[in-house]
């Protein structure tokens, strides 16, 4: 464990560097807390479980020089609002990134199996999501909780991720409901597993009530070809009983790109309509 410099007043970021597991490849894990943490012992704190962890906070680490600003965006949402903030999980990706986000389930069915060999042939072998799941829910989500001051349950812990990171966190919002109360879906990749894919998320939703999903997406570069699969998924969403506004948000971003800067320009939304 490392305590990575931060400027004062903006928390404190520590790298678990190399976190072991049962399930998959060992990868860095940053944590950051707010500033309060410290100067507020008995408060707990939400907890937000981010993939593609080494594009949050540091430039020098993110991909293209441009990191998502996550500690800024969350301080700006804290003043805003005065809610007392949020722990920050950032689960570093590895080479197997591909077969670890894409959810494993929909190609097992006869409706995405069409799909499998098409993938196979791009990661280089079948999905790890559901290894990668379990590292979060039983590896990583019990060691933050043990580790800082967390509120644990269900209604206090999210997923949050863009691209391949948005179609893992609801998959891992569907797979374990009691674990997640909300999903954070940035430029949600769906066409590597096009409509059979979203079809698969509109027929296993949970119960609408106890769960928020926000999803999102540009017009420009790899964005260019979201928004159909993502009116089809609003369209399911709504039918299971899920509200726009109340516990339900898509957003259209029209010319932004897939990017990191483009995800650092709109973050504080996602961060503002889960943890309201």
């Amino acid at each position: 464990m490392s305590l990575l410099p931060f400027s004062d007043g903006t928390g404190a970021l520590i790298r678990h560097a190399d976190f072991a597991s049962r399930h998959i490849s060992p990868r860095h894990v940053d944590v950051w807390y707010p500033p309060a943490y410290l100067t507020s012992p008995t408060v707990h704190y939400p907890v937000i479980y981010m993939h593609d962890g080494q594009n949050l906070f540091d430039p020098a680490t993110s991909y293209a020089g441009v990191d998502w600003g996550m500690d800024e965006a969350l301080l700006r949402f804290c003043r805003k609002t005065g809610h007392p903030g949020a722990i920050i999980v950032g689960i570093w990706n590895s080479p197997l990134r591909l077969r670890e986000y894409m959810p494993a389930r929909p190609l097992t069915l006869p409706e995405g199996q069409p799909l499998l060999p098409t993938f196979l042939e791009k990661s280089g072998g079948e999905p790890l999501s559901d290894a990668y799941l379990r590292f979060i829910t039983t590896e990583l989500k019990p060691f933050i909780d043990t580790t800082y001051r967390t509120l644990p349950d269900q209604p206090h812990t999210f997923l949050m991720g863009s691209s391949m990171g948005g179609l893992i966190s609801l998959y891992g919002l569907t797979e374990y409901p009691d674990i997640f109360g909300g999903a954070g879906c940035l430029s949600t990749h769906w066409p590597i597993g096009q409509e059979p894919l979203v079809r698969y998320f509109g027929a296993v939703l949970p119960h609408a009530g106890r769960h928020k999903l926000y999803f999102d997406f540009g017009t420009t570069t790899l964005d260019a070809d979201y928004e159909p699969y993502q009116r089809l998924m609003d369209e399911l969403v709504q039918a299971a009983g899920y509200i726009a506004g109340r516990d339900w948000l898509t957003q259209k971003f029209e010319g932004a790109e897939h990017s990191e800067q483009a995800w650092r320009a709109r973050v504080q939304i996602p961060l503002a309509f889960l943890l309201a």
